[in-house]
């Protein structure tokens, strides 16, 4: 005779706060998938990089693109900044769809790297710009934007006591994972080989981002770590200086909610101006590099420092913004990006490429750690349980920032020369980094419910 016995279901008790804002705790991260919660930070910085050689290694495929397809560089920048618009677009739409359980995290994946890797076969192969910008700027920025939408969200839910420097080293992801790619195409790839290369790197994406999409599992809602007391933000040592200078958000904002503070259209405004700067740099750099002289060896490294400093500032200003507080670091960030702008203008002007490498760097590191910030500051101004939708309404603003970035950026560039166009950059940065002091986090009103401070415990799976 043989005895069967079931495993128990691990239980979790709810705590609320003095606003009224709900915790769940008890269940650990390998109650929930088995695993322990850090994968949810390897897999997504994974994807992120299967999808950066879109943006951030563009403009080096450039002058290949307009000799070995006949597209006018007029065009292959206006592609740039369809793909921007689309994968801003899908910002919204996917978290709501995420967050009504309508679409899971997987599937979320596999189609964004479907979405990619259709993107690079119409650079390889379309036969007239038409079919570029519906395949590299529609289905390819279409699944971009899946897959950045998944990754950055999903990783302040599985760390929502220090979501800065982990949403910062995913998010990096989407700029170094392009370094190795703007040297392929800035020393190996021409008019002959073009198509089986790009046709390649789309593979790579493919894999990259279905592959590790397999594996994402999104936390139940309210989840927070069993070793930290959310009603005690000295529980953990850890955690301590990070959750007083971020405090918990005061209550899981809806959209609907969300939408009625007027915080989230100054957010929407600052990124704006941020990303739109940002992009304006990826954009152009290189034919700035090129047209002031440096040699096309310089001007690659310029971008791959670019693309590198970028990456990897997103990680540390993340880890700096849980020490020092998210609207202080987003501030300075934004002086930073702007300065850099005059000097990359006047490096270049003077023909100096250690000056030249040197401001491409700092300009890259302030264009890369906008996007972490504005992510993990939305989690600390509305929650995590809705965090993909109310992100995706402050991410939409790259819907406009890409066309102005790269679309409108030409016109001014033709119509300004270069000179024109970085100091505008610059200035937008620093009314930028002005903007940045009005943020403040939503504070509690009279409709917050206050409920007893536990609830007895519940099995798993319980509403």
């Amino acid at each position: 005779m043989t005895t069967e016995f079931k495993k128990t279901p691990p239980k979790y008790r709810e705590v609320t706060d003095e606003n009224g804002r709900v915790y769940r705790i008890g269940e650990t991260d390998r109650d929930i998938m088995g695993r322990p919660r850090w994968t949810m930070v390897i897999l997504p910085w994974i994807g992120m990089m299967g999808i950066s050689i879109c943006e951030y290694a563009f403009g080096s495929a450039e002058e290949t693109l307009h000799d070995g397809q006949g597209w006018s560089s007029t065009h292959i920048f206006w592609l740039l900044g369809v793909w921007v618009f689309f994968q801003a677009a899908v910002a919204w739409p996917i978290g709501l769809l995420r967050e009504t359980e309508k679409l899971s995290a997987r599937t979320a994946m596999l189609l964004g790297a479907v979405g990619a890797y259709l993107g690079f076969l119409a650079l390889a192969h379309a036969p007239n710009v038409f079919w570029a910008y519906l395949g590299f700027g529609f289905f390819g920025g279409s699944g971009a934007g899946f897959v950045y939408a998944t990754c950055v969200n999903m990783v302040g839910k599985w760390y929502p006591e220090r979501k800065g420097g982990k949403t910062g080293f995913v998010n990096g992801g989407f700029a170094y994972g392009a370094v190795p790619f703007v040297f392929l195409f800035t020393n190996y790839m021409d008019v002959d080989n073009f198509s089986a290369i790009l046709s390649l790197v789309g593979l790579w994406a493919l894999l990259a981002v279905g592959v590790s999409g397999l594996f994402f599992k999104d936390p139940p809602k309210n989840w927070w770590p069993p070793h930290v007391d959310p009603l005690d933000k000295k529980s953990d040592p850890r955690t301590t200086r990070a959750l007083l200078k971020n405090p918990p958000a005061v209550k899981q904002f809806t959209p609907a909610e969300a939408r009625k503070e007027k915080v989230l259209y100054l957010m929407w405004f600052c990124l704006l101006m941020t990303a739109g700067v940002n992009i304006f740099g990826i954009a152009f750099q290189v034919d700035f590099g090129d047209e002031m002289g440096f040699a096309g060896g310089i001007v690659a490294t310029a971008m791959s420092l670019k693309a590198i400093v970028n990456g990897t500032g997103r990680g540390v200003i993340g880890w700096i913004s849980d020490l020092y507080g998210r609207r202080q670091t987003l501030t300075f960030v934004c002086i930073v990006l702007g300065l850099s702008q005059f000097g990359v203008l006047w490096s270049g002007t003077i023909g100096s490429m250690p000056l030249f490498l040197f401001f491409s760097m700092i300009s890259g590191f302030g264009g890369g750690a906008i996007f972490p910030l504005f992510a993990a500051m939305t989690a600390d101004f509305f929650g995590e349980n809705h965090n993909a939708t109310n992100y995706g309404m402050v991410y939409s603003s790259k819907l406009v920032s890409g066309l102005l970035g790269s679309g409108v950026g030409v016109l001014v560039v033709n119509a300004w020369d270069y000179k024109g166009a970085f100091l505008i950059a610059g200035a937008i940065g620093l009314l930028s980094a002005a903007l940045s002091l009005l943020l403040r986090q939503p504070r509690p009103t009279d409709d917050v419910t206050k409920v007893p401070e536990t609830v007895p415990p519940t099995p798993v799976g319980a509403r």
